[in-house]
């Protein structure tokens, strides 16, 4: 299934976390209570600060022999 479901990510040209993350703050979004909305939404920007400070997310290396 997961292998699957990495196939279909790539081609809605995403992945599987980017895509698994978008469904949790969708989740958050539509069912979370006013103070869980209020800590996605600072969760998202202290991650948008990090990334900003940083440069962005570094990229992952490929798994050796890969």
């Amino acid at each position: 299934m997961w292998d699957a479901y990495k196939q279909v990510t790539a081609r809605l040209g995403t992945d599987r976390s980017a895509r698994l993350l978008d469904h949790i703050r969708a989740d958050i979004r539509e069912h979370g209570t006013p103070d869980e909305i209020a800590d996605l939404e600072a969760a998202e920007a202290e991650l948008a600060e990090r990334r900003a400070r940083k440069g962005g997310r570094p990229r992952r290396r490929p798994p050796e022999g890969a």
